[in-house]
């Protein structure tokens, strides 16, 4: 694999800053539901800033096509850095964090994500050959996943602390040589804003060669946004195939962040540690499925394995609706986390070998956008005071299943075209 320098130290700034901010991620939505009782606000704000984003993801996959991806990179962990730190410091100062600066971190990472991950595959697909993009796709899961997986274990330490010298995780009581004090959500974004500025320094040394040269468009935002959707309406199976393979992480972001903290507070009726460490074993999952999903799937077509990834999830999301066990929600998460990863591996890799680099953030811009409005539509539907009354929040996994099934007959439907469809690259 070529540009390995590049690749190694981006990995390096990737692991700095996403442990802090899996963190951070893990625990605003808990700090809503658990510490100030306040799910309908969280969700009401979660669906704003989600419609807000989608604004946003037109414009960012526009920029990405256009600028330096090495200073996107840069100038995003920059901004990120200086606003989390400064509400970080606020916090401090006044021994409090208002919900709204809660909220407002939130956001500010949502829209890193928006920029960032498009960004991060762009990149690899612009220093690697085609032939490596399937290995490229997978180190990029491993390395996210294994980083929220020690995220998702120190999270349950922070929001929790220890309890008799005992730090209860993945459903162990795990002895401590001392007694652990939770942290308060400021002490965690301030250690979320440095993370992004030691990544910041270390992408400053970063050098690289790209493969093939970069066509860089000079056109307004609007015509270069136009020529993503221009390209997916002559070629309305790729847009097809990426619309109904992104609904699987379309709806698991929702549960992520909206489901999951009142299906653990309010349904299995469990605390912090069983939330974040739901966390880990989603993210062992996905490690395992980065490591052998295209092993698995190797003689098969991505179309193929996209499609078992979702109906998985399916079976998964039923298993949720009838059970109270942890355990059971705990192998569910794992599944999850194999079926999710090993969805976007496999899609990624199709779209790379699908769509030319120089379009593939505008390509990615309808794509997302499409997603924030379909996620805009579910987080409002659960903002309703039926899913915050006593265990009902346990029938958001149905809607899921809906989502899912309508998502999956387009796919079945033209598989053998999706499997024909020649390759750019």
């Amino acid at each position: 694999m070529k540009n390995k320098q590049a690749i190694t130290l981006l990995f390096i700034a990737n692991i700095i800053s996403g442990f802090a901010q899996g963190i951070s991620m893990l625990a605003i939505p808990w700090y809503f539901a658990d510490i100030l009782k306040l799910p309908r606000v969280y969700a009401l704000g979660y669906a704003i800033l989600t419609f807000l984003s989608l604004f946003w993801s037109l414009y960012s996959g526009t920029l990405i096509d256009k600028y330096s991806r090495k200073k996107m990179f840069l100038y995003s962990n920059l901004c990120c850095a200086l606003l989390i730190g400064t509400i970080a410091c606020f916090g401090i100062i006044n021994e409090g964090t208002p919900w709204i600066l809660a909220l407002l971190v939130f956001g500010i990472t949502m829209f890193h994500y928006n920029i960032h991950y498009p960004n991060l595959y762009a990149f690899g697909q612009e220093i690697s050959d085609p032939k490596d993009y399937g290995k490229l796709n997978s180190y990029i899961e491993i390395q996210g996943q294994s980083t929220s997986i020690f995220a998702g274990g120190f999270a349950a330490l922070l929001l929790t602390g220890t309890s008799g010298n005992n730090l209860n995780i993945l459903g162990l009581e795990i002895p401590m040589p001392f007694e652990i004090e939770k942290w308060q959500i400021h002490e965690i974004f301030l250690m979320d804003s440095i993370t992004y500025a030691l990544a910041f320094i270390i992408i400053l040394f970063i050098k690289y060669k790209p493969l093939e040269n970069k066509i860089v468009d000079v056109g307004s935002v609007f015509d270069r946004l136009s020529q993503g959707i221009n390209f997916l309406k002559s070629n309305y199976l790729l847009f097809i195939f990426g619309l109904c393979s992104y609904m699987i992480f379309t709806f698991l972001i929702v549960e992520m962040f909206i489901l999951v903290p009142n299906y653990v507070s309010n349904y299995l009726l469990e605390g912090g540690n069983v939330f974040a460490s739901s966390e880990v074993y989603y993210s062992i999952g996905a490690v395992i499925s980065g490591i052998s999903i295209r092993k698995l799937f190797d003689k098969k077509n991505p179309v193929f394995g996209v499609i078992v990834m979702m109906i998985a999830t399916i079976l998964s999301c039923f298993i949720l609706i009838f059970t109270k066990n942890v355990f059971a929600f705990y192998f569910v998460s794992f599944i999850i986390g194999i079926s999710n990863a090993g969805t976007r591996i496999l899609r990624i890799t199709y779209l790379f070998s699908h769509i030319p680099n120089h379009i593939i953030g505008r390509v990615g811009s309808v794509f997302n956008c499409m997603s924030v409005i379909i996620r805009t539509v579910l987080i409002s539907i659960f903002t309703m005071k039926f899913f915050s009354q006593g265990d009902t929040i346990k029938w958001g996994y149905l809607i899921g299943i809906i989502l899912l099934t309508i998502a999956l007959i387009p796919l079945i439907r033209n598989y053998k075209k999706l499997v024909n469809l020649k390759a750019t690259s």
